[in-house]
């Protein structure tokens, strides 16, 4: 025991890269926490873990730094007990159905470690996906993390060898900027997201169902009972999920609503206004108490909205609980099951090309 302690002190010390010591994974390798912070209004701490956001403190309209990210204090928790909490997924984030699509003439069969409706899917990348994995990083200053991985061929099922970076900086302007880039040697699918919980009053601050959304979106992904897209695409007027003005989470999440029975609420894809490729609004929500305004601002065609329907109250970073719809997220993306539909827009990277995209969670308060 005395050895380990010793060489947990020198790795901790000897870690060029900088971060402090979080934890230890089962086959040894050492998981670091960095730090950031802009200087003006937003902080930060992120660990090499499944490259995760595991803090975000923001300002509310009296100028109090608040954390607003759902997510836990122990990396054992992260390992055992986490819904993707502050992470980057991928390969594929969200799902893909029965495990399996065509790509140039071939099936490829992934993990199926998802079963809602009881049809089996890939998730987030399946049973090892890139929020399970150690990522290299690096410190860019006071305000930046950059954090690379390499994804084999094969790995969970996917073709060809991927290598991934992101990088986070908080802008002067208080926006966590979230930059994707990959390459890869064989023709492959990839739908990088990050899936922050936030509590715009704080986490652990009770439900979000008082918080206002707007979505920049006139169409939706419709999805069947095993939250697969169906492979239309319609419009939100006169339904449950037009929120090209600002409602209330709560206001309609209950709503005798086919898609809401699907969801268990909100839990689907939605298509934004405007020409994918080009960095525009894709959602504002603000809480009505704290005055904290956060919008979301990306380049990607589709942003998933989930309130948070499958949280079961597990105790989080200030020893309090988060249950049923205590956190929403907004993760930027291509839409699900994108590899099965032709007409959505696709997610296929080839050798010679590179994967780029940005997000901007924008902050202020009012």
């Amino acid at each position: 025991m005395n050895a380990m302690i010793v060489a947990l002190g020198v790795a901790a010390m000897a870690n060029a890269n900088g971060g402090e010591l979080w934890g230890i994974m089962p086959d040894g390798k050492l998981a670091h926490m960095y730090s950031l912070d802009n200087g003006t209004g937003l902080r930060a701490k992120i660990t090499d873990y499944g490259a995760t956001l595991v803090s975000l403190e923001s300002k509310d309209r009296a100028g109090t730094f608040t954390d607003i990210v759902l997510g836990f204090n122990e990396l054992d928790q992260y390992r055992k007990d986490s819904p993707y909490f502050g992470a980057i997924v991928g390969r594929y984030g969200n799902r893909i159905a029965h495990g399996r699509f065509r790509l140039d003439g071939k099936e490829y069969k992934l993990a199926t470690n998802n079963n809602p409706g009881e049809i089996p899917c890939s998730l987030h990348g399946g049973n090892i996906g890139f929020d399970k994995v150690l990522w290299t990083a690096k410190e860019i200053g006071k305000n930046a993390l950059q954090l690379t991985y390499v994804s084999k061929d094969g790995e969970e099922g996917y073709p060809g060898t991927l290598k991934v970076t992101v990088t986070y900086t908080l802008t002067p302007a208080n926006a966590l900027r979230i930059e994707y880039k990959a390459t890869a040697d064989r023709a492959t699918p990839i739908n990088l997201t990050h899936h922050s919980y936030f509590n715009l009053k704080g986490e652990g601050d009770g439900d979000i169902l008082d918080h206002e959304l707007m979505l920049n979106a006139k169409k939706m992904t419709p999805i069947d009972i095993g939250l697969i897209p169906t492979g239309s695409i319609t419009s939100v007027k006169g339904t449950p999920f037009d929120f090209t003005s600002p409602h209330r989470i709560g206001e309609r999440v209950e709503a005798k609503n086919k898609q809401i029975e699907y969801g268990k609420g909100y839990d689907h894809n939605w298509v934004i206004n405007g020409a994918p490729g080009k960095i525009r609004l894709a959602a504002r929500a603000s809480e009505p108490n704290s005055g904290r305004v956060m919008e979301v601002w990306t380049d990607q065609p589709g942003i998933q909205f989930y309130c948070g329907n499958f949280l079961d109250g597990k105790i989080g970073k200030s020893a309090k609980p988060y249950p049923f719809r205590s956190g929403f997220c907004l993760e930027t993306q291509h839409y699900p099951d994108s590899p099965n539909h032709k007409n959505f827009p696709s997610t296929i990277l080839r050798p010679g090309k590179t994967y780029h995209t940005v997000t901007e969670y924008r902050f202020s308060a009012k």
